[in-house]
């Protein structure tokens, strides 16, 4: 299985803001941060696409890892 894959802009703050990512091999860019917030393992965006819906992106801080989930 392939590691999801997210792409973010970064001025100032560790991970910075969620660009694109990849969903079923295509790059989908994101129009809008929905929602975002610090977890213990990390951080999650909750965020809307060009015409492909809302996705939940979590990073694991611990692992270096991106997931990528369908709302």
């Amino acid at each position: 299985m392939t590691p999801d894959r997210v792409e973010c802009r970064s001025e100032y703050d560790y991970i910075g803001r969620p660009l694109a990512f990849y969903w079923q091999d295509q790059r989908l860019e994101v129009s809008e941060v929905l929602v975002q917030y610090r977890t213990p393992f990390g951080f999650t965006y909750q965020v809307q696409t060009y015409g492909s819906g809302i996705f939940r992106l979590d990073y694991d801080t611990n692992a270096d890892k991106w997931s990528v989930q369908l709302l």
